[in-house]
């Protein structure tokens, strides 16, 4: 039984009045070009962000799978790991993972309990100077922070919420940064050049800290380079000390092989759909033989443990497969960058002779670009609109759909279990046997349809193992 005070409330019942405070807040898209709230409430709590070692994530596809995969070769090798992601499916306590599971509702209640007035006095601090209160992605920070040091860990896997220069987790020191490929989103905060956009992920780069780099587009290369020289950082870059040097596609993933600047590691077995998986294990690879190597040259880790780490990975809402006969999968991706990443995988694991979209994007996202990268993929799409109040309208989406696909192939649901219903019906009519379902356009549109499936309630759902 909990020991904690909580006025006759159940603690299921304080987590939602929790994060319905918290949430209330300037949500975490809303781009504040300061560090500040963050840094005064840091130094309240005795620094808590400076207790443990950091593997600190940015880019703008790939970062989650890439920290999930990090933090289980950091924990098969006997380190207890903290996890911060974002944003979460179902539960914000997913945001905040101990030894691979979200941290306990009993365990978050009272961290709240703990760290609430002293974010309130950070609050009125910064009112009382004409400013805002702490930001609701502000306030899961300096949560996941004083829980890593709290619990204690001895490394956290930190993923960025939007750029790097100015995001609130960058009041860490990364001993390692890692930086997914890069490609436009969030323009309006991160500017409207992927030059621009690289300039602020840049700044997660601190000085003589180990870098690991995917490939990157020609424009972006030379932001990185210029920043890597100025910080005196080491650099390991994919295409020069890293490479995906085999992959097989097979039943339930594919067979890799990787070659670091230690080593190459040869058939690993990774539970995950898609090039792009294999390419952000070699970041997550990469990036603990440098933690591990502790500023010294990058050496070559044992087997077992990258075997075992790989193998019991998973990405939920990632290509991930909620419900068969018809088969649905859900995916996150909101970009075209990310769409076009996940047509290739469908192309190359799955066989498809129907498959029918749900698709609802949100109102700052490239959403004509998201549709053409799916035109060639679906053969119908149903339209809808997520819970999210940034959703666009689905009228308005389903005029934009019209225009790329033709109005034949597109269908308006006002409602996300209306659209699964509806494209459900039309896979099964069209082909019985060869249909399926693919849910994408925006992450809130995947949790719903997590839910509505019960694939938020299975076991392992959004845990790293």
């Amino acid at each position: 039984m909990s020991d904690l005070d909580l006025g006759g409330m159940s603690l299921e019942e304080a987590e939602r009045e929790i994060y319905a405070h918290i949430v209330s807040r300037n949500p975490e898209h809303d781009f504040e070009p300061t560090l500040d709230r963050v840094r005064e409430a840091c130094d309240l709590l005795g620094n808590p962000q400076h207790a443990f070692k950091v593997i600190h994530l940015t880019g703008t596809n790939g970062k989650t799978s890439t920290a999930r995969m990090t933090e289980s070769l950091v924990r098969e090798h006997g380190l207890r790991t903290g996890l911060f992601t974002s944003p979460h499916l179902t539960t914000v306590r997913e945001r905040i993972q101990i030894d691979g599971e979200p941290i306990a509702r009993e365990d978050f209640v009272r961290l709240w309990l703990d760290v609430a007035p002293l974010i309130h006095l950070v609050d009125a601090r910064s009112v009382e100077a004409g400013g805002p209160r702490m930001s609701f992605f502000e306030v899961l920070v300096v949560l996941a922070y004083a829980a890593f040091a709290d619990a204690p860990v001895d490394v956290a896997v930190v993923e960025v919420g939007m750029g790097g220069v100015w995001d609130a987790t960058n009041v860490a020191d990364g001993d390692v940064a890692v930086i997914t490929p890069v490609g436009l989103d969030h323009q309006q905060w991160l500017g409207d050049s992927l030059a621009d956009i690289a300039a602020e992920k840049a700044g997660i780069i601190k000085d003589g800290a180990a870098v690991v780099i995917a490939e990157q587009s020609a424009s972006v290369t030379p932001v990185f380079d210029a920043a890597i020289a100025e910080r005196g950082a080491r650099a390991f870059r994919e295409g020069v000390e890293l490479e995906v040097v085999d992959r097989q596609p097979g039943v339930g993933g594919q067979m890799v092989s990787l070659r670091t600047a230690a080593a190459t590691y040869e058939d690993l077995f990774l539970p995950l759909y898609g090039p792009y998986q294999a390419h952000n294990a070699l970041l997550a690879l990469a990036a603990v033989e440098l933690l591990l190597a502790d500023g010294g040259a990058p050496a070559s880790l044992e087997g077992e443990p990258v075997e075992t780490a790989f193998a019991q990975v998973t990405s939920p809402g990632r290509l991930e497969a909620v419900r068969t006969a018809p088969l649905i999968l859900v995916d996150a991706a909101h970009n075209p960058h990310g769409v076009e990443a996940l047509v290739s995988a469908l192309e190359e694991s799955f066989a498809f002779e129907t498959l029918v979209g749900v698709v609802a994007i949100l109102e700052d996202k490239d959403a004509e670009g998201i549709l053409a990268a799916l035109e060639g993929a679906l053969d119908h799409v149903v339209v809808t609109a997520s819970s999210s109040p940034r959703a666009i309208p689905v009228e308005d989406l389903g005029r934009l759909a019209a225009e790329v696909f033709g109005e034949d192939r597109v269908t308006i649901a006002d409602s996300v279990p209306d659209a699964l219903d509806a494209a459900v019906q039309r896979a099964e009519r069209d082909n019985d046997l060869g249909a399926g379902v693919l849910v994408v356009g925006s992450i809130t549109l995947v949790a719903e349809a997590r839910v509505l499936t019960g694939a938020d309630r299975r076991k392992g759902s959004g845990r790293a193992r």
